[in-house]
Formats: structure tokens, sequence, C-alpha cells
């Protein structure tokens, strides 16, 4: 599989809605079936790899032509330095507009929500909504500058990442499967987690892997035949008994999760969110309905997110 450049943001349909001069946004949330964390660098960086998929839940943002350019956001904590705002000055688009982002995807939770929102202005500025932009931006370095999920979430469909998320691999359609989220009441920092991971592997050896026992490429292959059994096997996390073992109410909302019936239970990115895949969207409405609600801040039953260019 080559790597992808993302040629197809020029058409966007399930991400864009027009009304009047109002430009709207929807921002995708991921999860990683996969997450397996590789070699570290010296400046403390640390190669990946790793599935990721989008799912239907959304932020949504809301571009209006203006005299001077602003920012508002439903979260007043996301106002400083948002990520929306910094993909809006690396387009390079000259007009000014009023923006607003109205936050879904669960802030910390390793769902993405960030950097999917900074990949939608990416998009819409590739397609010249937003005016003109100048010429021969690479719009891929764009989005590795802006975070190392941004790159992924410009394609439209799951992928394989490598690298420190520069290395985008798309993998083509996805199944008609169902999502179940559940949001603990915890917030993990991504440099914790990392923390963590680091401190527990001075003590033992880092695991071995290479391509051809990859459980990323395993999972790949899953997803492209629809089969369903051979991706629950390949689901790993190497962050996910690290962040249940630090965190009580991770654990607490992993163990009500389990309870409500969910077959496999894993943790997205560094945390703190929790999903576990169905194949229907009646039996994932079931399990949702049955996680005790005290037990974490909030259910999410979505399905994958499918691109009309990628059907």
């Amino acid at each position: 599989m080559g790597t992808y450049m993302p040629a197809l943001c020029e058409v966007r349909d399930a991400h864009v809605r027009s009304i009047a001069s109002v430009l709207k946004l929807l921002a995708p949330a991921k999860i990683n079936v996969t997450l397996e964390i590789l070699s570290r660098r010296d400046d403390g960086y640390h190669a990946l790899r790793s599935v990721m998929l989008p799912i239907a839940l959304y932020d949504e943002i809301e571009i209006t032509p203006s005299n001077v350019t602003s920012f508002d956001t439903s979260d007043a904590s996301l106002a400083a330095d948002n990520l929306v705002m910094r993909a809006l000055a690396a387009s390079g688009v000259a007009a000014t507009h009023a923006v607003r982002l109205a936050k879904t995807i669960p802030v910390g939770g390793g769902l993405g929500g960030g950097s999917s929102d900074a990949a939608a202005i990416l998009c819409a500025a590739m397609r010249g909504d937003l005016g003109a932009t100048p010429d021969a931006i690479d719009w891929m370095a764009a989005a590795a500058k802006l975070g190392s999920d941004v790159p992924f979430f410009l394609i439209g469909t799951g992928a394989l990442v490598e690298g420190y998320g520069e290395r985008v691999t798309a993998i083509g359609a996805l199944p008609a499967w169902w999502v179940v989220v559940v949001r603990p009441h915890a917030f993990v920092a991504t440099a914790d987690a990392y923390r963590r991971l680091d401190d527990a592997r001075a003590h033992a050896p880092v695991p071995s892997r290479t391509r051809t026992t990859s459980a990323s490429l395993a999972a790949i292959d899953a997803l492209q035949r629809k089969d369903f059994a051979a991706l629950d096997d390949s689901l790993v996390n190497d962050f996910h008994d690290l962040v249940l073992g630090a965190y009580p109410d991770v654990a607490r909302a992993y163990d009500a999760f389990v309870a409500a019936g969910a077959p496999r239970v894993l943790l997205s990115g560094s945390g703190s969110c929790l999903f576990a895949l169905f194949e229907d969207e009646s039996r994932a409405r079931a399990v949702a309905g049955a996680v005790d609600p005290a037990s974490c801040e909030a259910v999410f039953c979505v399905a994958l997110h499918r691109d009309d260019a990628w059907r």
C-alpha cells in the first residue's frame, strides 16, 4: 500500500453543509483499533504504528464571511491558541471569517477532536471554500506541523498511520459497523501516558514489532475483508493496561462497560475514552443503554464514519 496524499479532500459532501453564506464543517472523531508504540527518539518523540478509524461523532465548525477574523467556541477552555485558528493561519487564506466551534467530541479522550477540527479547516481551504490560498502549499506537511493526528483526518476513511503520524495509508471503504464510546470521569494527558509507558519499558524489554507480525497489518486485512472476528482478535493498545492501572475512574468505566455486555473494550489513543465495536446497530444500542450512567460522563453510540468519496 502506498502513502495516500489528500487529493480526495476536494470532494467532501459528508463533511460539508452550506447554508446561505454560512459554511458548516463536520469534523469526525477517531478510534485507534490498534496502537503500537515503537522506538523512542532522543528528543522524546515516539514512532508508532496504528490503525485509526473515523467515527460518526462530530464537532461542528461554522464559518461566516466577516470584516475581521474572530473565533468563538462552546468550550471556553479551548478559546486560546485553538487548532482551528492555527489551521486557518497555516492554510494561508487571505479572506477574513468569523469562526465558531461547537464541541461534541470529548476533550482529552483520545478521540482526536482537536486534530479533526484542524483537518476540517485545511480541507475546506484546499477546496477553495474559504477563499484564495497560496499556490503550492504542501498540505500534508502543513497538517503534520499542526499535530501528529491531523494528517490522518485529511483522508476521510480508515488508515494505517506510521512514523510520527506523517505516514498515512488509506485502507479503503469501511464496513457498516457500529461503535459505542464511553467517556470516563477522567482526563488523561498524553504526556503522562507516554511517561508511564517509558517508565514501564525502562524495567522491561520493548516488545518486538516487526511488520510481518504486526497487529496493525492484521487489522487492515480484517477490515478490508470485513471480517469482524479477525479484527476483534487484532485489537491492541500499548497504553490500555497502564492507563487502567493508573486511573481508577477509567478502570471503573471499563468494568461498567464490560458488565453492560460489551464483548471487547479497548482504550482509544492514550485515553481516557473506551470503545467497543459491533457488527450491528441494535446490539450496539443495547449495550450503550446498559452502561451504568454513574460510571462515566457520557456514552455515545455511532456508526463508523463513511465518506462518500470511499463508497
